[in-house]
């Protein structure tokens, strides 16, 4: 799954500022309503989110945290990323504040055909390099330009992948 498919330039936001993992929930409710009216949608966004984190802590480590909820309708998951201008307490194993807050919304009927892309997800969010230019992003338009390449960067083959592909010969090449 590339993070483009979850997220949209509407959906990212630079240099918010948040006092706390509550409000940085509301944001994201918020933001999941304008892009996907539903009755009582930005409290039911809220709330199964905040449930959610109940179950366990969404912190991943090194400032990154990944909440997760189930939508009661939609048909697609839904993406929010946001960089805070200054990170905030969230109770991570790590005991780090997160500055870099991923959450990604899953209509209910489709949450197993999602749940194996999670965790690589969380790999990709965890990669030093990626954080390093989210983190210096100055624009929403530059933290969608990041994600883009990033997508991009990891789909191409690697070395390893070229070295065991076959290379074809041409029907008339001699043998």
């Amino acid at each position: 799954m590339k993070f483009t498919e979850l997220l949209t330039p509407q959906t990212l936001r630079q240099g918010m500022i948040s006092s706390s993992k509550k409000r940085v929930f509301e944001s994201i409710a918020r933001i999941v309503e304008e892009q996907l009216p539903m009755e009582n949608g930005e409290q039911y966004c809220f709330d199964c989110l905040f449930n959610r984190e109940k179950l366990g802590n969404s912190g991943l480590g090194g400032g990154v945290a990944m909440p997760k909820g189930r939508l009661p309708q939609g048909t697609k998951p839904i993406g929010v990323f946001i960089q805070l201008e200054t990170p905030i307490e969230y109770d991570a194993a790590d005991k780090r504040d997160v500055d870099l807050i991923f959450a990604v919304l899953i209509p209910e009927n489709m949450c197993s055909d999602y749940a194996l892309c999670l965790p690589k997800l969380a790999d990709y969010l965890m990669d030093k390099s990626l954080c390093k230019q989210l983190r210096s992003a100055k624009s929403a338009d530059e933290i969608w330009k990041i994600f883009l390449h990033y997508d991009q960067c990891e789909n191409e083959p690697s070395e390893s992948d070229e070295e065991d592909t076959p290379i074809s010969m041409p029907d008339n090449a001699e043998e």
